[in-house]
């Protein structure tokens, strides 16, 4: 076996220079997983690294968990699996993934690295929030199973992550090493429900960061013979493809050697390191196994046929026209408290906090002038206001709630208005850190959630969604 083929490298449109990328293609990588582009700009991308590559076929990735928009500005965003959640019907879950996967498809992308089956029952875990179906297993694993068997109807290969289980914890593993404090009874109970019941419909299982003492008190799964050989493969009975998370976070320490560790653990893909290069001229001087390198080939063998049994589809047909956003949204929308009504020719007055990434909120604003309703910032007072809370998780950042300056704000923008509201559309539990009367959840900014926040305002729809979570 080509030792490089247990690598992907991770590709960042307008950072990785496509020069390695092709050179690492050509040094006989076992694929890529991508982030960020155009459509055009991943579609170029995928045939000019399968064209260089040594390889009859090699495996391009994405973390395409909330459909393509999260990454691709010309694509759509799909309703959180928070929101699914909220909605609980398993059908959608189910065209959110052959949704997913028909577009990652038709863009050369075949493995999506999703369902997130963490479960999100930890309000201070600043990275699975909404990226959770809730905090039910039962609830997690119906709705990731619709999901996975949505995926492979449209053509793409899954991954069940991040085993054992990140809800409950406080850190996020791009920074750090999270330390996952259960009982193994407990574990095996609730965090790895999903995961037991789930296996059999895996194409892959990405190990996660984490510290689990439990299982393994001195090393991180990821890199654990205890965690993935004894539990995982011998304890469990899972025999299909294992990959790390990215070896590019920050929570394992020398990539190097967590690689090597992983790899005599049991992966059988090394995904993302920060530096790739190094990390195949590193394996090559090792004395691998022939056995796990054997067992490596076969299971990315595996992972290509099954990625070549349904045809990739054109663009035209796989973004094609469709309601599912707007379905969704109107099923996961959920009202605790009392709720905020609105007539033709009222004034809206609206307080935004935590848009680090700057979300338009235009289509709110629009459903609402549709419908007759002036919208104007907070001015300092107000009859009606309404405070849209955007905070969401990302990488790297390690924080999701709201910090004492925002909170601060929004208190006494809300002691200065004589009706008022408060809609998240993404983390719940930082509205639930707001003291008013009456919440409106979307767990989702994607532009349909907006508009169904709006219509819940002017009475054009009544909330019928149920939180996922206990806040």
């Amino acid at each position: 076996m080509n030792i490089a083929r247990l690598v992907h490298p991770g590709f960042w449109f307008g950072k990785t220079d496509k020069k390695d990328a092709l050179n690492l293609a050509r040094m006989g990588v076992g694929g890529f997983c991508l982030y960020g582009g155009t459509r055009t700009e991943v579609a170029q991308l995928t045939q000019a690294l399968r064209a260089a590559s040594p390889h009859k076929r090699i495996l391009i990735s994405a973390d395409y968990e909330d459909g393509l928009g999260r990454w691709l500005p010309d694509a759509p965003l799909f309703p959180s699996n928070l929101a699914l959640g909220a909605a609980d019907v398993a059908s959608l879950a189910f065209e959110k993934g052959l949704l997913t996967a028909r577009q990652a498809k038709s863009l050369g992308v075949d493995w999506v690295f999703a369902p997130v089956v963490d479960l999100a029952d930890n309000p201070h875990n600043p990275i699975v929030n909404t990226r959770s179906f809730g905090a039910d297993p039962e609830r997690v694993t119906r709705l990731a199973e619709a999901f996975m068997e949505g995926l492979s109807k449209g053509g793409a290969l899954n991954s069940l992550k991040h085993f054992p289980g990140h809800g409950n914890t406080n850190t996020d593993s791009h920074l750090a090493l999270p330390v996952v404090m259960a009982t193994k009874q407990h574990l095996w109970d609730y965090e790895l429900l999903p995961f037991r019941r789930l296996l059999g419909l895996a194409d892959s299982v990405m190990v996660g960061h984490l510290l689990v003492p439990a299982l393994d008190d001195q090393r991180p799964a990821s890199t654990s013979p205890a965690v993935i050989r004894e539990f995982l493969q011998k304890g469990m009975g899972y025999c299909g493809c294992i990959c790390t998370d990215a070896l590019c976070m920050k929570a394992l320490g020398d990539e190097k050697q967590a690689a090597l560790s992983a790899f005599l653990a049991g992966a059988h893909i090394l995904l993302v390191p920060e530096k790739p290069f190094d990390l195949i001229n590193f394996l090559n001087a090792q004395n691998l196994p022939a056995d796990l390198l054997k067992r490596a080939e076969q299971m990315q063998n595996v992972l290509c046929a099954r990625a070549d049994e349904v045809p990739y589809p054109t663009q035209a047909s796989a973004f094609g026209p469709t309601d599912f956003c707007e379905r969704t949204a109107q099923k996961a929308l959920t009202l605790l408290g009392m709720p905020l009504h609105l007539q033709a020719g009222d004034t809206l007055q609206y307080l935004s906090i935590g848009n680090d990434e700057d979300i338009s909120a235009e289509p709110f604003f629009t459903a609402l002038r549709a419908q007759g309703i002036q919208v104007q910032p907070f001015s300092g007072t107000a009859d009606k206001l309404a405070v849209l809370c955007w905070r969401r998780y990302q990488a790297f950042k390690g924080k999701i709630g709201l910090d004492e300056k925002e909170s601060a704000l929004v208190k006494k923008a809300l002691s200065q208005a004589h009706k008022s509201i408060v809609i998240s559309f993404a983390n719940p539990w930082a509205a639930s850190q707001l003291n008013c009367n009456g919440k409106l959840f979307t767990f989702s900014p994607a532009p349909a959630f907006q508009q169904a926040a709006a219509w819940a305002l002017t009475e054009r729809l009544t909330p019928h969604g149920q939180l996922p979570i206990t806040l």
